[in-house]
């Protein structure tokens, strides 16, 4: 596996397969945050994904992948510390505001900083036609968000807060993408960086909401383990899939890409929240998948 990616790096087959792979991060990644918004109170359902996902990596990083030379040491600390921002932000998003209100905003502040992020560490240039695609899609997000923001009535006296957290989370989201997409680069084998992310990644949490996971009611613990075990699982997925897109296509494109998640995030909020949807925003997230088309066009 490792031959066959390092082998589609700089190819038109890598950046086909590395639109593939955003694409199904952007589902993905809508997923895991409906599942951190539902039944089980934000921070709590986070602590248990972390624990699952870093237990599911635990074998992988001692056994399966090399590990990691002394020089990825501090990298694999700086995407810890990046990853814990950012999880520390979307849970207190999530806890204030209503899943679809917040998630198109924390998604829409984050490509616009990767793609100028790119720029600077990766020498990556949108064509202009690129930068079209891109004002339409965040156009489509802040639409969403905007339209949201008027008519969802859940959480309203948070709501405020709830959006200015959603704009820091962003941010965090433009970090650690580009920070990621660099520090998947350095050790020979990409899943030496993956394996130990996850298992180094998934120790805060649980570590944080620890007497809350054990104070969980007993009739709660086998609905909560297994939405754990599901949400680790789908973060594989979701993480995984963009780390290897940005090593082995263009970083900027599949930042952009994965942003349709709002598109999935909007469907998943209405088949698994409850909360309603109508033309108008039907009509806000075609503009949204429009510009990531647009994206890949003209590039």
């Amino acid at each position: 596996m490792t031959a066959l990616l390092l082998s589609l790096e700089g190819t038109d087959a890598g950046r086909q397969a590395a639109l593939w792979l955003a694409l199904l991060a952007a589902f993905s990644h809508a997923l895991l945050g409906a599942l951190q918004k539902g039944r089980f109170d934000p921070w709590l359902m986070r602590g248990g994904i972390d624990l699952a996902y870093a237990v599911m990596a635990l074998p992988f990083a001692l056994f399966v992948v090399p590990w990691p030379d002394p020089h990825m040491w501090p990298i694999l600390a700086g995407a810890f510390l990046i990853h814990a921002g950012y999880k520390t932000a979307q849970a207190a998003t999530y806890a204030r505001g209503a899943y679809t209100v917040v998630y198109p905003v924390v998604r829409g502040t984050g490509p616009l900083v990767t793609v100028l992020g790119a720029g600077l560490v990766f020498g990556e240039t949108f064509a202009p036609g690129q930068w079209l695609g891109l004002g339409v899609l965040l156009a489509g997000i802040f639409g969403l968000a905007l339209y949201n923001l008027r008519h969802v009535t859940e959480n309203r006296d948070t709501l405020v807060p709830a959006l200015g957290l959603a704009v820091l989370t962003g941010g965090f989201v433009a970090a650690y993408t580009t920070y990621d997409a660099w520090a998947i680069r350095q050790p020979p084998d990409p899943f030496t960086f993956l394996a130990w992310f996850f298992l180094l990644d998934g120790t805060l949490m649980p570590l944080l909401m620890r007497r809350r996971l054990a104070a969980l009611p007993h009739a709660d613990r086998w609905p909560f383990a297994k939405k754990a075990v599901l949400g680790a699982l789908v973060a594989y997925i979701s993480f995984g899939s963009i780390l290897i897109a940005t090593r082995i296509g263009n970083v900027g494109e599949a930042a952009v890409l994965r942003e349709t998640s709002t598109v999935f995030a909007a469907a998943i909020g209405w088949l698994m929240l409850d909360e309603t949807t109508g033309p108008r925003r039907v009509a806000l997230m075609g503009l949204i998948a429009a510009g990531a088309v647009m994206v890949k066009l003209a590039g």
